[in-house]
């Protein structure tokens, strides 16, 4: 059996041909600045370009590399669980794949870990980002954190180190969709942040297009909170008082003033803003019940279609 390496590096790829070469090297050459053995694991969600040729050109070299291509898109967080079930490592660390998140300060989190952490992670004081997702990113979590009563931090990421101890628990809830580093909030171990330089995009784009964070914000709502659902019940009993307050005062009216209500339009109006808030809650209601659906069915999160071969070469490249 293959000695268990001190940590195992989980890169999912999308895309980044241009990447990945210059990652593997800074993240060899990062790690060789201290005592530990590592393996680098890259998966392919099957993005655009072609970095499965050069995961496995580089998984021939470097037996420390390892290949794990997805057999469609399944998703940035299906595909960190895919590599996370793959890890043998003592400790996790988690980067993206356009360096935008920098190896070079693997090092630091690791030297921050030995000193008894169970989780280091990378808080971004100056996000290398545009202006426009800067400000969504800040927003999802400003409306996560409202709609799931949970703490959290727009400036830190998944980029981090993780203790065994962690991921084995992480692996050990079979709800989806899995977000990483929503599970380990949701884990209560102590998390520990240390401040690092976010590198600028050399590369393309970000594929997390507003329409994607906003699917993203959704399912991770809907996935750690069921408050949307208590949300409808409070509105519809505020609803329910007003409406039995004015029905009461009416009916004072009618018989204190002899007033007759009138006005077809306010009826109406009334009556299409009470459907739309029933049908408001009822879609809520939906979006549980599919998220129930999903869950039952017991779909793997995952399916790998292709994995390198062990490779017998030297480490260099």
């Amino acid at each position: 059996m293959a000695d268990i390496p001190d940590i195992s590096i989980v890169v999912p790829v999308y895309g980044s041909d241009g990447t990945l070469v210059k990652l593997y090297e800074r993240v060899r050459d990062a790690v060789a600045r201290i005592p530990a053995s590592f393996e680098l694991i890259f998966v392919d969600d099957c993005g655009p370009g072609h970095p499965w040729e050069l995961i496995n050109e580089m998984a021939q070299r470097d037996p420390r590399v390892i290949g794990l291509k997805l057999s469609r898109n399944f998703g940035q967080h299906s595909a960190i669980m895919a590599g996370i079930d793959m890890a043998r490592g003592k400790w996790l660390v988690i980067m993206d794949c356009d360096l935008q998140d920098q190896p070079e300060e693997i090092p630091r989190f690791w030297a921050k870990a030995q000193e008894g952490h169970d989780i280091v992670v990378g808080r971004r004081v100056e996000r290398q980002d545009s202006f426009f997702k800067r400000q969504t990113s800040r927003f999802f979590w400003w409306f996560f954190v409202y709609m799931t009563d949970q703490e959290s931090d727009a400036t830190q990421a998944s980029f981090g180190i993780y203790s065994r101890k962690v991921v084995e628990v992480v692996k050990k809830m079979p709800e989806q969709p899995r977000v990483f580093p929503l599970l380990v909030r949701w884990a209560g171990f102590k998390i520990t942040p240390i401040d690092i330089e976010h590198g600028k995009r050399t590369e393309g784009k970000s594929s997390y297009n507003l329409s994607r964070k906003l699917s993203l914000a959704a399912n991770s709502i809907v996935s750690y909170s069921n408050k949307p659902l208590k949300m409808c019940v409070q509105f519809g009993f505020f609803m329910a008082f007003t409406a039995f307050c004015f029905g009461l005062w009416l009916v004072l009216r009618y018989f204190l003033f002899d007033y007759i209500p009138t006005g077809w339009t306010s009826v109406m109006v009334s009556l299409y803003f009470l459907s739309g808030i029933l049908l408001f809650g009822m879609g809520v209601l939906g979006v549980y019940i599919g998220r129930i659906f999903n869950q039952v069915k017991a779909r793997p999160l995952y399916v790998v279609r292709e994995r390198t071969p062990v490779a017998t070469g030297d480490d260099s490249f």
